[in-house]
């Protein structure tokens, strides 16, 4: 009997990997984040997050059928970017507010340019910025862990970001009375977003993806060493600082949860390298001479928009094919 060969289109690339698998290894590797988020900020933590995630799969449902598209929440997408959304709020912020942001990420971001692997722009990261430029007091407001999240009167205190933006060339002398320690940086008890207190939990989580393939290295150790060599050499050579601008914010939240995105990032390895590194260079740029505290959300989308010439500077040439100057010198011979 004889063998059918079969002739199909390029890539021929085949996976046991699916849509639906790898977005559950994000969910699992999220998990130790909203672990520690509840245990900081107790069940506001968790409403927050469910508001998000609930709003988001609707969003994605509704916005489906009105566009007459398949149904695509068995890809568990939308789960993974109501997470991602949440982690990147106060604990405080009004649930509505919430569910605002994750119709923002799914329908204007994701699904009004085709839906999953077209968005140009990560969804979370993008309603995350227009929160904050819609509602900049509700989303400055940082409890301190261990508090009645539920209740008005939750102490509220700066972040050790704000901190440290007063701390001018690396200096800590001036906020060194204020600053938690680096142990409580490392374990999350300090105010922030729900979900980047932790870093720990968020390290554990990108290890995991890691080992699993998910995500490659290359991101996330270009986004964070970027900014480790660049805060050093910005301190004087200050370790102390630099942890602290490590820990601090959303780095590891968004170095490996976010800057990774598959639809958003470069896909060869020298893209990658040149994107995190560019991630890094604007979050120091941002935290050390711009006006805010923090820089890691407008990094990322910055370099999401320049992913295209990223890739195009990037690509490899055709087996084969002769480089341009070669070429004309072989015709004129």
């Amino acid at each position: 009997m004889s063998k059918r060969l079969t002739v199909s289109a390029s890539p021929h690339v085949r996976s046991n990997e699916t849509t639906t698998g790898i977005m559950l290894d994000v969910i699992i590797a999220l998990v130790p984040a909203l672990v520690m988020s509840a245990v900081y900020f107790g069940t506001r933590a968790l409403a927050l997050t469910a508001v998000t995630v609930i709003s988001a799969v609707a969003a994605e449902w509704i916005s489906r059928k009105v566009m007459k598209r398949n149904n695509t929440l068995g890809d568990l997408s939308a789960i993974v970017t109501g997470l991602i959304l949440a982690f990147n709020l106060p604990a405080t912020l009004p649930l509505w507010m919430a569910a605002v942001g994750s119709v923002i990420a799914i329908v204007v971001v994701k699904q009004m340019f085709g839906g999953i692997g077209q968005n140009f722009v990560n969804p979370a990261m993008t309603a995350r910025i227009i929160l904050m430029v819609s509602f900049p007091t509700a989303m400055a407001k940082w409890v301190t862990p261990f508090q009645n999240c539920w209740s008005a009167d939750a102490v509220t205190s700066a972040t050790p970001m704000a901190t440290l933006a007063s701390a001018k060339g690396g200096d800590l002398s001036a906020v060194a009375d204020i600053l938690p320690s680096l142990t409580d940086m490392l374990l999350g008890k300090h105010g922030g977003s729900m979900g980047e207190v932790c870093s720990i939990a968020l390290i554990c989580g990108g290890l995991y993806l890691m080992l699993r393939k998910v995500i490659s290295p290359i991101i996330p150790v270009a986004f964070i060493g970027t900014v480790a060599v660049s805060m050093f050499l910005y301190s004087g050579f200050n370790l102390q600082y630099t942890a602290y601008q490590l820990l601090g914010g959303g780095l590891m939240l968004g170095a490996f949860f976010m800057a990774t995105d598959y639809t958003t990032c470069p896909i060869n390895k020298k893209g990658k390298l040149i994107f995190g590194i560019g991630c890094g260079l604007i979050t120091f740029v941002i935290r050390v001479f711009g006006s805010l505290p923090e820089g890691v959300s407008f990094s990322i989308i910055l370099m999401n928009i320049l992913v295209p010439h990223i890739e195009n500077l990037c690509a490899s040439k055709p087996f084969g094919t002769l480089k341009e100057k070669k070429a004309k010198e072989e015709k004129k011979a």
